[in-house]
């Protein structure tokens, strides 16, 4: 064995899950120091960063702490226990949040300051009418909802829910001189921050409670008062097979989750003393490395109400999609039939139009009368009124067959999904809730239409959810099809999902948990030689099996590059191993999500789009759907796309074989999400 192979055997052959996610996080955050963003878009990447946080470790490091307690040995694919993971975890991410704390304390704020917008963490120095304000605040709109819990022999400590910020007070008798701890929980319907009258002031809403303690303890002596902050495990199965009614079963789990499991995480003011932290620690069966003692304020994913501030002088210039050009009509409303007829149609959001595209197909086949039926699946909605929803509703009521594929089991979006499938259920629509084990994260939806030649099927195969909050704000790719291939593969695809059937095969679109696996393995299979070419983009790449299949292509002389949005568990530029493999990662004002997956060059390229990640939950537990793009100028505009990824040198970071990301330095000055609104502006001027 010569040199370079001893290494790559000697070399560990994948990344960490769970470290990998946290690179992400860092990325995320480096956006936040950036001082060349504008100020609130810095303030806005900082709650993303402390949003993320919040969901990794109610979810990832909750369910290692699970394998630990339960004495897991198994290592992951890096060869590290549970146990060894949440070690590492745990240093990168005191790491990360203390960096996020003192970029927020030490030049956020006094950034903010300087535009006018305080923090105002101390109510020292408000004059004599703010004070009368916040007094009125308190008194009017808090404390009616506050219920402050003492903890003495005759009452227990109270339970801390799932991300709820409290403060910890410390009270005396003053004619005992006893002394006694209790909890002061922030109910979360109370805005985050008290604004004073100016509108450019906010105040943390634990410092006002805080600053009136002493109507919440009458006749007793404040001695500290310190803000805390509980993580618990929010990852609730639903034992699908044993629930006779699984919308009644969601709901229990929702029940479930507001009351939370075990906590994961304590955050704490620096300023707690040894003794408040001993005890909360031993009341919440903590270990001290469970625990993250911070400066300043607790949970900036509240940050959000702050970026929320009408003030465009602090923010990117705000971009207005663009309808496709082929979707465009001067003249009215075009009849998307007529133009899907004349030639499939791509859609890049947030560039292109969510509204006057997909919500404008969905809303022509509602009211177009020669349409017998719409199917159509929904991951996550928005809590907005969606007009999607609307039109499956208006359609039913016309008397046409609707299927809504609703999925349930859409971690964070359960509530919602529930409510909108009762609405649809009440108009008429048949709902489903998908296949009994697995999650139906497809983004499909299929027209069939009566027309002079006979039935034709319409199809909108997509990477990004039907929601139209996050088409403005996640970057997807869409396409709107008559293709009879596509359109009767979908047709199979919902029999299976709403009856009961073992589909055999499909024609030519890709669908988990039976078919994607081995045909994505195929491909990279063939493009396995001297000269081969494989480019791929999505937001996380996990799976071992498809990773050996790339090292394997690479070991052939095929050419790889991978754009990976988040988790990368394959390790490039290893010799004998993955000496011809690149990763890249873009992170940037939208968040990239779009999948493509090109095999090949030239006229032998193909060229698929669809709702999977690699990752095994991708791959075998879920229903996914990768569809096909074979007409040739789209597929020339996807290449276009890729090579502008390929370009950035702005918001592209670069993976190296030791695990670490590395920004790239900006010599082109390449920004492939400016390139994408510039190039949507002229088509749009061409047409």
């Amino acid at each position: 064995m010569d040199a370079s192979r001893l290494l790559a055997a000697h070399e560990p052959r994948f990344i960490n899950r769970e470290l990998s996610w946290l690179e992400f996080d860092a990325r995320v955050l480096e956006l936040a120091q950036d001082a060349s963003l504008p100020l609130l878009e810095r303030i806005k990447f900082l709650a993303i960063f402390a949003s993320n946080m919040d969901e990794f470790f109610q979810i990832r490091v909750a369910g290692l702490q699970e394998q630990v307690e339960a004495r897991v040995i198994k290592t992951s694919p890096d060869g590290l226990t549970p146990a060894e993971q949440l070690d590492g975890i745990r240093l990168r991410a005191q790491e990360l949040m203390a960096a996020a704390a003192s970029l927020f304390t030490m030049e956020l704020v006094p950034a903010l300051e300087k535009e006018k917008i305080r923090i105002i963490r101390s109510l020292r120095g408000l004059d004599l009418s703010d004070l009368d304000f916040l007094d009125r605040e308190f008194g009017e709109r808090i404390f009616p909802v506050l219920t402050p819990l003492s903890v003495d022999p005759s009452h227990p400590f109270p339970y801390i829910s799932d991300l709820s910020l409290n403060l910890a007070a410390i009270v005396r008798d003053p004619t005992t001189s006893v002394r006694r701890f209790a909890r002061v929980k922030v109910p979360p319907l109370l805005p985050r921050f008290s604004v004073l009258p100016d509108g450019e002031r906010f105040v943390p809403v634990e410092v006002v409670i805080a600053s009136h303690l002493e109507r919440l303890f009458p006749g007793m002596e404040i001695v500290s008062f310190h803000a805390f902050r509980v993580t618990r495990d929010a990852d609730v199965e639903v034992e699908e097979d044993e629930a006779e009614d699984l919308l009644e079963a969601i709901q229990s789990v929702l029940r479930r989750r507001r009351r939370g499991a075990s906590p994961v995480r304590l955050e704490v003011d620096e300023t707690m003393s040894p003794e408040v932290l001993e005890l909360l620690r031993r009341e919440l069966d903590l270990q001290e490395s469970e625990v993250y003692v911070l400066p300043g304020l607790l949970d900036l994913g509240a940050l959000m109400s702050v970026y929320s501030l009408d003030r465009p002088d602090l923010k990117q210039q705000p971009w207005t999609p663009v309808t496709q050009p082929r979707l465009a009509d001067g003249h009215g409303t075009p009849d998307l039939f007529a133009v899907i007829r004349d030639g499939d149609v791509l859609v890049h959001h947030p560039y292109d139009s969510f509204t006057t595209s997909v919500e404008a197909f969905v809303g022509q086949a509602a009211r177009d009368r020669d349409v017998l039926a719409i199917k159509q699946t929904l991951y996550r909605t928005s809590a907005q009124e969606s007009a999607i929803i609307g039109a499956l509703i208006r359609a039913a009521e016309l008397g046409k067959q609707v299927v809504a594929l609703v999925e349930l089991k859409a971690r964070f979006d359960e509530e919602a999904n529930i409510s909108y499938a009762r609405e649809l259920e009440k108009a008429g629509v048949h709902v489903v809730y998908g296949v009994v084990g697995l999650k139906t994260h497809a983004k499909v939806s299929l027209v069939v239409r009566r027309e002079a030649g006979g039935i034709r099927r319409y199809a909108h195969v997509g990477t990004g959810n039907y929601n139209p909050v996050t088409a403005t704000l996640y970057e997807d790719i869409g396409l709107l099809t008559t293709d009879p291939e596509i359109g009767a593969d979908l047709t199979d695809l919902f029999n299976l999902l709403t009856g009961y059937s073992r589909q055999q095969h499909y024609r030519t679109v890709l669908v988990a948990p039976d078919f994607l696996r081995p045909r994505i393995r195929e491909l990279i299979h063939e493009q396995a030689r001297d000269g081969g070419r494989i480019v791929l983009k999505m937001n996380a790449l996990v799976d071992p099996d498809v990773i050996e299949a790339l090292y394997e292509a690479a070991q052939a002389g095929a050419r790889i590059d991978l754009i990976v949005r988040g988790i990368c568990c394959l390790r490039p530029g290893v010799p004998g191993l993955s000496e011809t493999i690149r990763v890249r990662s873009l992170v940037g004002r939208y968040l990239e999500h779009s999948r493509i997956f090109r095999f090949g060059e030239g006229e032998d390229a193909r060229h698929y789009i669809g709702s999977a990640d690699l990752m095994q939950r991708n791959l075998d537990h879920r229903v996914e759907a990768a569809v096909p793009v074979p007409d040739a100028t789209l597929c020339a505009r996807l290449d276009e796309m890729l090579d502008v990824l390929l370009l950035d040198d702005t918001l592209a970071w670069t993976l190296g074989r030791d695990g670490a990301w590395t920004k790239v330095p900006t010599e082109r000055g390449v920004n492939a999400q400016q390139r994408f609104q510039e190039m949507a502006v002229e088509r749009a001027r061409l047409a």
